[in-house]
């Protein structure tokens, strides 16, 4: 897909990931971009630079992102790339409390879902369309020190798989972030954690590989280039890829 002229929108477009992207598009010749976010002064900073707008959204409430999509399509006109790329994590186990695994459920996971159930409908009313999911390394691996976002994160790329598998016949494609440590506010104060152990990518690095993904439509989205041999690791031999987790967990819990 040429980005030149699409109609995009970005949640979580305050900062971090969210932003780089807004500006990446924007670079690309996007016609529109929407800048999403439950922190409309930050999304009115990232649109005011691209001569976007500005939405406030909180994507753990359905109604908004259904509004979200049915007014950008009556007021600007129809999306042809939504990112879904709003995302928060929170530290424990089994015994953090309910809230909390629900939080990161409906943020991580339903924001996805629903989504694409209000936007899917009209891109194959269209002929096609396109999403970007951002979801995490974690997805594909696992998260020490946090089961709510290991756990949350693995449905996210499941919920892309499944997209791409039954609606690409449609026409629509589908994109999954997954990358290890990127400098944003979720991961400040933790550059030494395990998701930095092969270094800490600038936004920018996340949205430059999401834009090459969309052009060449590829469905897997790795900015850090060992994720993929992790993978490989894991599907392996997964007795030793647990083993070798299991020594993470020793080295960075606690």
């Amino acid at each position: 897909m040429d980005i030149k002229d699409k109609i995009i929108v970005v949640t979580g477009a305050a900062g971090g990931i969210g932003r780089a992207l807004c500006y990446a598009f924007a670079n690309e010749g996007a016609k529109h971009i929407i800048c999403a976010d439950r922190d409309i002064a930050g999304s009115e900073e990232t649109s005011n630079k691209i001569k976007g707008t500005a939405a406030k959204v909180d994507v753990a409430n359905e109604e908004q992102i259904k509004s979200l999509i049915e007014t950008t399509e009556a007021s600007v006109g129809p999306i042809d790339i939504f990112c879904s790329n709003a995302g928060v994590l929170v530290e424990g186990g089994a015994e953090a409390p309910d809230a909390d695994w629900q939080r990161l459920w409906d943020i991580n996971v339903m924001a996805h879902v629903w989504a694409a159930r209000h936007v899917v409908p009209r891109m194959t009313d269209r002929g096609g369309g396109y999403l970007l999911n951002t979801a995490s390394a974690a997805g594909l691996l696992n998260q020490i020190g946090s089961a709510p976002y290991g756990v949350t994160k693995h449905a996210a790329v499941g919920l892309a798989e499944w997209l791409a598998i039954t609606h690409g016949d449609a026409g629509i494609k589908v994109s999954v972030l997954c990358p290890q440590a990127v400098r944003t506010a979720m991961t400040e104060g933790h550059e030494d954690h395990v998701a930095a152990i092969d270094g800490m990518l600038q936004p920018e690095d996340a949205a430059r590989a999401c834009v090459d993904a969309i052009r060449d439509e590829t469905f897997l989205v790795l900015p850090h280039a060992n994720v993929l041999k992790y993978m490989q690791l894991k599907t392996g031999d997964y007795d030793r890829w647990i083993a070798g987790m299991q020594k993470l967990n020793r080295a960075y819990s606690g």
